[in-house]
């Protein structure tokens, strides 16, 4: 397989070697399990069944699960095996079935979903740095898009995730998932069942950058297309970019919820104790799969 799955377009042969992504063409995972944190929509009350890709097609210096993320910690996965997962996952009772960060699995996550097709919302939740080519693969598959809104600038794209095309690329993926998907549809308890939910997180020195993407989805998505305003940054470890290595400040947080409101975005606004690194999933371990 010569790898063109993201826009990094490394053409890596991930058959004999890994990519930029540092994966080979087996899958693997590094957690599944239920998962009560996210968004309502997502959650609802009984959870969303969280998936967790390994490895990922950023690297951002930030990543509070470098552990997956970085170094591709996890274990194999066949096809089947993720669709019996995903299984056990509904029977469990959880409102909506999320695939995190798989954009390098395209292919081995259709290959699931055509062994068995859940009952319940899939997820598709994403660094967004996609190419819109890939988001065809899953048209008619993925019946929610939820991308991380990252970076606006080429220069802290570059800085932070060695992508300087980050926003240009996301951009056009947003975009497209808007297509894919129409108006957002949610059911009678409030879970999404079709449409784009956005997240973005707020990093410290970086406010101006949270108000132009904010701004950029008032001007270019369709009307009510809603957003996740994450404060929950918390300093990874061996970060070295002087900005990076705090917190936000409340009045950081409140200069980029204040534009928020004055542009009427619909959306979420997280607590200030998500800053903690008690919301970290535990990953690879015995407890980390159901």
């Amino acid at each position: 397989m010569i790898c063109t799955l993201c826009p990094r377009q490394c053409r890596a042969d991930r058959a004999i070697s890994p990519g930029f992504c540092g994966l080979g063409e087996e899958m693997h995972i590094a957690r599944i399990a239920p998962h009560l944190w996210e968004e309502p929509p997502i959650s609802g009350t009984r959870g969303t069944g969280a998936v967790f890709f390994s490895g990922c097609t950023l690297h951002c210096i930030y990543c509070q699960n470098s552990e997956i993320s970085h170094t591709g910690a996890g274990r194999a996965f066949t096809p089947r095996e993720l669709s019996d997962a995903l299984k056990r996952l509904t029977d469990l009772g959880v409102q909506s079935l999320s695939l995190i960060t798989g954009t390098p699995f395209v292919p081995r996550i259709l290959d699931a979903l055509e062994l068995w097709r859940p009952p319940l919302p899939i997820i598709w939740n994403t660094s967004c740095y996609e190419t819109v080519e890939t988001l065809h693969m899953l048209e008619g598959v993925v019946d929610v898009f939820l991308p991380d809104l990252k970076h606006y600038s080429s220069r802290t794209a570059q800085l932070c995730a060695k992508a300087p095309d980050y926003f240009e690329a996301a951009s056009a993926a947003i975009r497209e998932m808007c297509r894919i998907t129409g108006p957002n549809r949610f059911s009678e308890d409030g879970i999404l069942l079709r449409g784009v939910l956005i997240r973005h997180l707020i990093l410290p020195g970086l406010t101006g950058e949270s108000m132009k993407l904010l701004t950029w989805v008032k001007d270019n998505l369709p009307f009510g297309t809603p957003v996740s305003l994450m404060r929950q940054y918390i300093p990874a470890a061996g970060v070295s970019v002087p900005g990076l290595m705090r917190k936000v400040t409340e009045k950081e947080y409140r200069r980029v919820r204040d534009h928020m409101l004055a542009l009427d975005l619909p959306g979420f606004f997280q607590e200030k104790d998500s800053a903690e690194e008690e919301y970290i999933p535990v990953f690879n371990q015995p407890e980390s799969f159901i």
